[in-house]
């Protein structure tokens, strides 16, 4: 609970004891008044001090302006009749008490939202002789070497260049599962140093890390606001005055009337009628709980690793009926891996062997694939004579035997002659082929494919369970390729074989045809669909500043289910938001009714005022709880 928190809960507390205590002291007349006057200051000063400068600065119609009236009032009527002060300094009280709640609500969101907007270091170490200095990020370049001790956040985007880690992501990816980095891994800013002091070399300078570009947009994100809260802005202007000139009706009208048909009346009556009635009008929970549903989904999506940017789009994203998705590095893992190991005539362990033992000299990641395949230790001495030819392959001497690995381009070059079920094999677009001989022969073929996600298929299923008419693939990859992974992953349409700018043409030819549609897309070539698409989604690469830019809403990670997450959360939240409205509103009328009837005192007013408050302020807070 924060100071401001616990200075309202002291006043709340404060008020009620005095009100009891009051209560059983016997007082009457100026005494009387004076006495209650003190914990209606003590609940209500706040209150009263912000609805005299919205009159001093011609904003008069808002909630602390109808509570004060409505209280004064109560106060005045009375001192002139029964000297019970209760229900004015009630009403104050338990007004503070949904404020109460209220401020509770949101500051557990902003948690969540601050978790994001802390990931920003205030400082980066470098080295100046043998002692180690803090200096202001924004004095780092690019090319500067930074050290990072334990407990650390990187303060850049770069490459570990000295010492081995373990890594805290979950600032920016949601994983709680910390990650080991090592020399040649690339880090991020706003990750965590957990165990050991690294070296790094900088990439991107402090302005442009992935950090400040996330701290950027958390800040605009916060500023935009979505329909139904543009709504309520707009409502709660007009509605105001409406009530405010509804209740001196009540008051003066029905007096008017009887005057002239010369029936007697009581005058206070209508004046009691009329301030139930603005008590009753306070639009709070409409206020309160529709800003705090989205910036509680915005706070339960930062949780999981997801940035959207501002509610504007939670309100689109629970409308979108189409789903497209790129295909490399979005439905797939966007690297190369081996599958198979072909060789007819020969141990396929032992033509893996060969084939990384001299691949292992080579820093291409289709190389790095086959030693990973691997798996085993290789000797650096075993490896002589390497020659590399770029596009094509490698070829080496590994234990006295002349070793060559890459395309039939290479072995055509090297005179070696292919089998002809080999020969006109060649990369298509979802796999490569790496031809391996031995001594000037050809002993074997080893597949690499870029495999599909283990999440992508579910999902695409939970997408559908959700309400998603449609999923479709766009990719530049071969159509034998797309098919394959459409098949896998249950996506319903494919286009294959497209530039980026034939994607963009086929996502504009959808657009506005079965509702809202989300693009899915994890780069700089995808950029243009990500801004075009009613909701672009960017996966993965946190430190691609076009995809940052140009989508709606940030994957932290590479986790696909995240995807889905969002939609839920903005579903759920949608239906908070109408549940809110049609109940704060619904209540409102019916106690308006009886209100403006005289069947309502100020004790049932506050209590529907301040309980539909309550009650829409923890509907909005169930968010939280939406599960991936």
């Amino acid at each position: 609970m924060s100071g401001k928190q616990k200075l309202l809960l002291v006043r709340i507390a404060a008020g009620t004891v005095l009100l009891i205590f009051l209560n059983v002291l016997p007082s009457s007349g100026f005494l009387r008044l004076a006495l209650f006057l003190i914990p209606y200051a003590i609940a209500g000063y706040d209150i009263l001090f912000k609805a005299v400068k919205g009159i001093i600065h011609l904003q008069i119609f808002d909630e602390n302006f109808l509570m004060t009236i409505a209280t004064i009032g109560a106060i005045v009527l009375a001192a002139a009749q029964s000297g019970d002060y209760n229900e004015a300094v009630a009403v104050m009280l338990f007004y503070q008490i949904g404020e109460l709640f209220q401020s509770y609500a949101v500051g557990k969101s902003r948690k969540s939202i601050a978790a994001v907007l802390d990931i920003r270091p205030d400082y980066a170490n470098i080295k100046s002789g043998n002692e180690f200095v803090r200096v202001d990020p924004d004095e780092i370049k690019k090319g500067d070497t930074v050290y990072v001790f334990p407990g650390e956040k990187i303060p850049f985007d770069g490459v570990i260049t000295g010492g081995e880690t373990v890594i805290d992501t979950s600032a920016l990816t949601g994983e709680s599962r910390p990650v080991n980095a090592a020399v040649g891994d690339a880090v991020s800013s706003g990750f965590i140093n957990v165990t050991d002091m690294i070296t790094m070399t900088v990439e991107k300078e402090f302005g442009e890390s992935t950090a400040s570009r996330i701290l950027e947009l958390v800040q605009e994100a916060e500023e935009k606001k979505s329909r139904p809260e543009r709504f309520i802005t707009k409502f709660s202007k007009i509605y105001t005055p409406v009530v405010c000139l509804s209740a001196i009706l009540i008051a003066f009208v029905p007096q008017l009337v009887m005057l002239a048909a010369g029936i007697p009346f009581d005058a206070s009556e209508y004046y009691y009628r009329a301030l139930s009635f603005l008590v009753i009008s306070c639009p709070c929970a409409l206020v309160i709980s529709v800003p705090l549903s989205f910036f509680s989904a915005l706070g339960a999506a930062g949780k999981k690793g997801i940035l959207i940017k501002g509610s504007g789009m939670i309100d689109v994203l629970s409308k979108v009926r189409t789903f497209v998705f790129d295909k490399t590095g979005t439905l797939t893992k966007g690297t190369f891996s081996v599958v198979s190991v072909d060789s007819p005539d020969s141990d396929a362990n032992m033509i893996l062997k060969y084939a990384a033992y001299a691949e292992s000299v080579s820093s291409h990641p289709i190389a790095k694939s086959i030693v990973e395949a691997y798996g085993e230790d290789i000797p650096a001495d075993s490896v002589k004579e390497v020659h590399s030819v770029g596009g094509m392959g490698i070829s080496a001497t590994v234990e006295s035997h002349r070793v060559a690995a890459g395309s039939a381009r290479l072995f055509e070059r090297l005179g070696i002659e292919l089998p002809p079920e080999y020969s006109s094999m060649e990369a298509d677009g979802g796999s490569l082929y790496v031809f391996i001989s031995i001594d000037s022969v050809h002993f074997g073929c080893i597949t690499l494919a870029d495999t599909v996600k283990e999440e992508a298929g579910e999902t695409v299923r939970t997408l559908k369970k959700l309400g998603i008419d449609k999923t479709v693939m766009l990719t530049g990859d071969t159509e034998s390729s797309a098919e394959a992974v459409a098949e896998a992953v249950g996506i319903d349409e494919v286009h294959s074989g497209l530039l980026p700018d034939q994607k963009l043409a086929f996502l504009e030819g959808m657009i506005g045809k079965t509702g809202k549609l989300a693009f899915v897309g994890d780069g700089i070539n995808d950029a243009p669909s990500l801004a075009r698409a009613d909701i672009g989604f960017a996966m993965g690469d946190v430190g691609s500043d076009a995809a940052i830019e140009a989508a709606d809403i940030v994957i932290m990670n590479d986790d696909t289910q995240k995807i889905a997450s969002s939609v839920k959360i903005s579903k759920k939240c949608s239906l908070v938001v109408r549940e809110n409205i049609v109940f704060s509103i619904g209540v409102k009328l019916i106690c308006l009714v009886l209100g403006a009837l005289g069947f309502t005192n100020l004790w049932v007013a506050i209590m529907a005022d301040v309980g539909v408050m309550i009650i829409a302020v923890l509907n909005s807070i169930r968010l939280f709880r939406t599960r991936s």
